[in-house]
């Protein structure tokens, strides 16, 4: 055998041939402690392979998700919001619903200072659809913007 590919092996596969997943999809977000939390600093996060199914037709929907934030106590996981999104592959849900309900779902685990989702769906019957939905802590005041010359 070729030394190059000694550490490769085959895909575990179950009695029917099809191979078995090592992960799986998940509601569950992990978080972690925010390092720096004297500072605002802002996360950015683009995930381009989200789908869910359209409830009217059944039809698969695709969309880029782009997350902006700005940290508290606790940051997100990046596997555990991988599996979050994987989570949304065969549930039914209108574009305006979803984004919400992940934005929901962020807010309630990292509790932010601020969280913006960008939702842009791929082109459906001519439609392009995009959803911004924003979270901002009452008691957080932004920094103002530095314009450099």
């Amino acid at each position: 055998m070729n030394p190059r590919f000694s550490r490769w092996r085959p895909a575990r596969r179950d009695q029917t041939g099809l191979i078995l997943m090592t992960t799986q999809p998940s509601k569950q977000l992990e978080t972690f402690e925010n390092p720096n939390k004297a500072r605002d600093y802002t996360i950015r996060i683009q995930v381009p392979e989200f789908t869910c199914l359209c409830p009217k037709t059944g039809q698969p929907d695709f969309a880029e998700l782009r997350l902006e934030y700005v940290p508290d106590e606790r940051c997100v996981e990046l596997k555990s919001l991988k599996l979050y999104v994987w989570s949304f592959r065969d549930e039914g849900a209108f574009h305006e619903a979803v984004t919400n309900r992940i934005l929901e779902d962020l807010v309630k685990a990292t509790a932010p200072r601020f969280m913006r989702l960008t939702a842009e769906f791929n082109v459906r019957g001519g439609v392009y659809t995009t959803v911004v939905v924003e979270h901002r802590d009452p008691q957080w005041v932004a920094p103002e913007e530095v314009k450099l010359p």
